[in-house]
């Protein structure tokens, strides 16, 4: 708060009379961030070093003032001193102005105050302080063209007012600095402490390599990084320490910088207390409900549908559109009531979307022939052990509710056909009326929930198909004393093979468009020595046959592309950029096979082409099934993948026919002036778009946006254990999940054995260097990832499973396939050498000491 008649920066105008002004006298930061805040920790009862302010101090203080004040902290014993700037702005809420202004410490005598009192002064002054102050507002007025900003700018850029901390020094066994929220990460739930023994001005200048630590939301110590073998803080100091951050930041109501140091006597003394002034937006701020305090999130499953993180719009059109399916199927086989509020089977956390596994087992319980191990192992390839069962229904009612749900995912067909003209019947919003556009896009959402319930149901029947036969199949293998492992590695071979399937037939028409590039030398030499945007565009408009091919293959599958779920994100159709760079790297390895090099480029779909390097020969080791039962099976997981990717594609039109619409909406709000700029109308969730496209005031929600935007980046790094028994918390450090011999432990989804160099991709655009050969290393893979499939030769990821998107597609071009090793990405380098064995499910690290 600005007291009456402060001057620039809430500070007062330049006395020709500096005077000391006592801790207790200072009541807001018209004398500085730093007093302000020293005053403030001593309201709080915590403990600060006793001095003063010496308010609106010059260069040209007379030597008898200084004397005084010097000899005043002498008579109290608190010799020597530390003299510190406290300019008006410096430590406040939008910059720190930290190490832009001078300290002097160990002062100990009138001299030598005098000095370090005129130092001090003299720095609001230096290059380096107008430099910071002026680089602000340049940005802010970057490109406004006003005239009155402008000369705000030149008065805002002047020298503030000077006013200076002076403070017994602490005789410190050890100092540093304490963070409530991790500054790097952005996450309010950890805590960062750097500690040097001594003093803390070690730590500022650099000149001492501090311990570091990492606290999590209760206080214990996740990271540790010492400079010795042992740090400078016992478990009392740290939770000391600890206790006094939260004090602050809870009084202030918002995350703290804090400076602190220890004397020899073990006293913990606060030196400085500031907000945190680069943090984004709270990374779980738009977090959904929670619905139930011991619920069981997953990543598994939904994470290959939508890696990543998602903007909140997203949440609130995809992922409001999964949960509405979900529980739909749910009210079918009569595990709920009804359709109840949303986020009851999805939830939105930290900006990425979780499975509610909790609500599922309702669903597992309360039919014939499927278990809650059957169930968690379908979705997480792995029995859940944080799972409680529901009680199981009496008989009959589980038989008449199977029968329910079978008949529900077997009778899509209808649904599925109908599918094509129901996306086609809406039109995507073209009016210049905000309301109007947004009453056209509640209508679409509407659709949008229909036609993924239709694919929800058209992935029960796969989902259905296939477990029945994995199940028999591992049964039938232990029986035989092969293993489990070896009915899996069954199940995926007699999945594979299916014909027609969309994502297959979209690989081969791209790859036919590079093979046509690749034909043509001087056309391939052109393609790849353009910018990969300018490649595309180029050749999307010529009248080669590629060019036909190209244009050919963006008709029918345009839309799709890497998180084909998200409302932000372009579809192949809009990003050449993209498409190009992915198109550069199967046509290099299209010459490379070309050359004779044996890459994964010369493989097409079916069982017949098995990867590079593969063991090829396993498949003769297995007969056909002799049992019609068993081929009838495997023909339904067959024709199950394929609906379910026949399905997938329509979900993904209808998105993108709704995300075209969004992009429309914020392109004319920011026409009328009601959004700064068109690409933030995602960073609403459809309530707050209500209110947006209205006429009410709209100032905080627009700055609350700003700040989401800003924080997505940060989301999209946070990892997470493959299940949360509550709200999901990002990793901190996730231990390497290797067995003896440096093996990785998956899940088999694609048989065949291969060696080869890792490459690991975290996103589509770090699978941009994969080279052919090479077996990539992913998170997840989606179908934006699928063209890569022909370069590579083997495919491992975090999560996932034997019906994922990404194992479907190996199978279909005879790729080793291991998923959900959980810390492949963590674990594994790009250039090691190893082995993915995809009848076992391992991945083995060849290059081991």
């Amino acid at each position: 708060m600005t007291p009456r008649g402060a001057g620039a920066h809430g500070a007062t105008p330049h006395s020709a009379n500096p005077h000391v002004v006592e801790f207790d006298e200072v009541a807001d930061d018209r004398y500085g961030g730093k007093a302000a805040g020293l005053a403030e920790l001593r309201r709080l009862g915590l403990d600060v070093p006793p001095g003063f302010v010496i308010a609106d101090a010059s260069e040209d203080l007379v030597v008898v003032d200084l004397s005084r004040w010097f000899d005043r902290m002498a008579a109290a014993g608190a010799t020597p001193v530390a003299v510190r700037s406290s300019a008006a702005g410096e430590d406040g809420e939008d910059h720190s102005f930290a190490g832009q202004y001078d300290t002097v410490l160990g002062v100990d005598s009138p001299d030598a105050f005098a000095d370090a009192v005129r130092t001090c002064a003299a720095s609001v002054n230096s290059g380096r302080a107008s430099s910071y102050r002026a680089e602000p507002a340049a940005t802010a007025t970057a490109g406004t063209g006003s005239d009155t900003t402008a000369a705000n700018t030149a008065t805002d850029t002047a020298p503030p007012p000077m006013h200076l901390v002076v403070q017994q020094m602490v005789d410190a066994r050890a100092a540093g600095v304490v963070f409530t929220a991790d500054p790097t990460t952005g996450r309010r739930d950890l805590m960062v402490i750097d500690a040097v023994a001594g003093l803390g001005e070690a730590l500022v200048d650099g000149s001492a390599s501090p311990d570091h630590l990492v606290l999590d939301s209760v206080g214990e110590v996740a990271v540790r990084e010492y400079d010795d073998d042992e740090g400078v803080l016992s478990p009392e100091d740290i939770a000391a320490i600890r206790s006094g951050a939260l004090r602050a930041e809870q009084h202030w109501g918002r995350p703290m910088d804090l400076e602190w140091a220890i004397d020899r006597a073990g006293t913990l003394w606060w030196l400085q207390a500031r907000p945190i002034t680069t943090l984004p937006a709270d990374l779980g701020e738009m977090d959904s409900t929670l619905a139930g305090p011991d619920h069981v999130y997953t990543r598994c499953n939904i994470g290959e549908m939508m890696p990543g993180a998602f903007c909140p719009l997203t949440a609130s059109v995809s992922g409001f559109a999964i949960d509405y399916a979900m529980q739909k199927i749910q009210v079918v086989a009569r595990a709920q009531p009804s359709y109840e509020q949303p986020w009851l089977q999805v939830g939105y956390f930290s900006g990425h979307m979780f499975l509610n596994l909790t609500e599922g087992t309702a669903l597992s319980s309360g039919i014939v022939g499927n278990s809650l191990e059957q169930f968690s192992t379908s979705i997480c390839g792995r029995v859940v052990e944080e799972l409680v069962p529901k009680p199981p229904k009496p008989f009959l009612r589980r038989l008449s509710n199977t029968i329910r749900l079978s008949s529900h995912a077997l009778s899509a067909g209808p649904a599925i056909r109908r599918l094509e003209g129901q996306i086609a019947g809406w039109r995507v919003p073209t009016s210049e009326d905000p309301r109007l556009v947004m009453e056209q896009l509640e209508a679409g959402v509407e659709q949008y929930c229909d036609v993924t319930l239709t694919h929800v149901r058209s992935s029960s029947r796969a989902a259905v198909a296939a477990n029945i036969l994995e199940s028999v199949l591992m049964k039938q293998a232990v029986k035989a004393g092969r293993g489990e492992d070896s009915g899996r590695t069954d199940a995926a071979r007699l999945m594979a093979g299916a014909s027609d399937v969309e994502s297959a037939i979209m690989l081969e028409q791209l790859d036919a468009v590079v093979r046509a590039i690749a034909a043509d030398p001087p056309a391939a030499e052109e393609f790849l020595a353009a910018d990969p945007g300018v490649a595309v565009t180029t050749l999307r408009a010529s009248d080669r046959a590629a060019g036909e091919q190209l244009r050919a293959f963006l008709a029918r599958h345009g839309h799709r592309g890497y998180r084909e779920l998200c409302m932000r994100d372009p579809s192949w159709a809009e990003d050449p950029e993209g498409l190009g760079a992915m198109m550069q790297v199967m046509v290099r390895s299209a010459q490379a096979a070309g050359d004779g090099v044996r890459a994964a480029g010369d493989r097409g779909p079916g069982p017949a082409h098995p990867g590079a390097g593969s063991n090829a020969d396993a498949d003769a080791g297995v007969d056909e099934p002799s049992s019609p039962a068993i081929r009838l099976l495997a023909r339904f997981a067959q024709e199950g993948a394929r609906g379910r990717e026949e399905t997938k594609a329509k979900m993904a039109l209808m998105a993108h026919a709704l995300k075209r619409g969004y992009r429309h909406l914020g392109e004319v709000l920011a026409a009328a002036g009601r959004l700064p700029d068109a690409d933030l109308v995602f960073f609403f969730d459809r309530a707050e778009l209500a209110r947006i496209v209205g006429t009410g005031e709209i100032g905080d929600l627009i700055q609350s946006a700003q700040k989401r935007r800003e924080a997505l980046a940060f989301q999209d790094v946070l990892e997470f254990p493959d299940v949360s028994a509550g709200r999901p918390v990002p990793l901190i450090a996730r231990p390497p999940r290797e067995a003896a011999g440096g093996e990785i432990i998956g899940r088999p989804a694609s048989r065949g054995s291969v060696e080869g160099v890792v490459r690991v991709a975290r996103s589509i655009v770090d699978a941009r260097e994969v080279q052919p050969g090479e077996i990539l290393v992913a998170p997840v893979t989606d179908v934006g990832w699928t063209p890569y499939f022909t370069v590579i030769s083997a495919l491992v990821t975090d999560i996932g499973s034997s019906v994922s998107h990404g194992a479907v597609v190996a199978r279909e071009y005879g790729l080793p396939c291991v998923v959900n090793t959980i810390v492949a990405t963590q674990t594994l380098r790009t250039g090691d050498r190893v082995r993915v064995d995809g009848d076992r499910g391992v991945v083995t690290r060849l290059d081991q000491d």
